[in-house]
């Protein structure tokens, strides 16, 4: 069984549609939140997002949530700004897509019991789990989740560690990437026995993307990230 997890795809057309050209079809599509947000194109991704046919899981990400409420208080004036332009663009039908989505999911994967967040355990939005979250934290959240194997998003930098518990999996920003690499990050996992899970990154039209963000009026540094992956 082929899993590809994905997250924070944040309204980019181009990136999402390049991870999906080069996983082809697999079993199962996990999405681990914020498909909008920053970017210039919400409601183009929640329609690919929705028209897959495949098999897909989602959880709802602190961006998804803030677009429905505009509640934009603890996010910084550049992200506010693209949450209420999302919000302003989001059709109804879209809207009620993203109200739909849990804060949290639970299958299993092969003998593997997975349990998804945008942000942890302890706080499903908003908690962020980086690579360099020490080890008595990362057996907290395993021993919280009931799980051995832990999807998170939220943080846009990839992560795969290992546990006495578990795994703890973060395939990266689709749309956004953080950890200095500007391609699309996402990750795959193959539910066989032991279960294994790989990073993998492919380029997308970083060019078209930002320029549609600047068309759109958001901020310009929106744009510049993306060819920097910070």
């Amino acid at each position: 069984m082929r899993i590809v997890v994905i997250s924070d795809v944040h309204s980019n057309l181009e990136a999402l549609r390049a991870v999906l050209n080069e996983t082809g079809k697999p079993d199962l599509v996990i999405n681990l939140g914020d498909l909008v947000g920053y970017g210039a194109n919400p409601n183009e991704v929640i329609r690919e997002i929705r028209n897959l046919e495949i098999e897909t899981l989602h959880v709802r990400g602190n961006h998804d949530q803030a677009s429905l409420t505009t509640e934009t208080w603890n996010f910084n004036p550049y992200a506010a700004r693209a949450i209420l332009w999302t919000a302003s663009q989001l059709t109804e039908e879209n809207k009620q897509f993203l109200h739909q989505i849990p804060l949290k999911e639970r299958t299993q994967l092969g003998k593997a019991t997975a349990q998804m967040f945008h942000g942890s355990p302890r706080d499903p939005l908003d908690e962020y789990i980086f690579p360099w979250t020490d080890e008595q934290t990362l057996q907290q959240l395993l021993q919280i989740s009931k799980a051995n194997l832990l999807l998170l998003g939220h943080t846009h930098v990839p992560m795969s560690v290992q546990q006495s518990l578990g795994r703890i999996l973060n395939p990266g920003a689709v749309g956004q990437s953080r950890d200095g690499d500007p391609r699309a990050s996402y990750a795959e996992i193959e539910a066989d026995e032991p279960i294994s899970a790989e990073i993998k990154r492919v380029d997308y039209e970083v060019e078209v993307a930002a320029k549609k963000i600047l068309d759109a009026g958001l901020p310009s540094m929106l744009a510049e990230r993306l060819f920097l992956g910070v």
